[in-house]
């Protein structure tokens, strides 16, 4: 059974952090195997500035995986669509992961202490691990 994954991020700051994720997850035949990420990016497929349009999207996006992957990076903390994006995954009752681009950065509140699985480094193993935890 394949496991779908929504990756959430901070879309200014760590865009280079999710197209790598998706890099390992396309071009390795070891790892992420039964995984599959799905990238929910207003720069994909949502051409919109309507907060309510961009939210129904992210939310059929959301609505099709039953993983939640936070990708924490130095000001994630701070984002909005980020903290939305959390609570509506904990709404829809995915399993949470989050995982921390650097030890040092600050987690959003509404990911911390509530049974999210944690990756406390970017590397495919402690990602891939982490998922399989979930």
């Amino acid at each position: 059974m394949v496991k779908k994954v929504f990756i959430s991020y901070d879309y200014d700051q760590d865009k280079t952090y999710k197209n790598l994720l998706k890099a390992w997850a396309n071009n390795s035949a070891d790892h992420f195997k039964g995984i599959d990420f799905e990238d929910a990016s207003t720069d994909i497929s949502i051409n919109s500035t309507d907060t309510g349009a961009i939210r129904r999207a992210i939310s059929r996006r959301m609505n099709t995986c039953d993983y939640f992957l936070c990708l924490i990076g130095e000001e994630t903390h701070t984002s909005d669509w980020c903290a939305w994006e959390i609570e509506k995954a904990k709404e829809l009752d995915m399993k949470l992961v989050a995982v921390k681009i650097k030890r040092t950065n600050m987690s959003p509140i509404g990911i911390v202490g509530v049974g999210a699985t944690w990756a406390n480094s970017f590397t495919y193993t402690s990602i891939e691990k982490a998922i399989n935890n979930a």
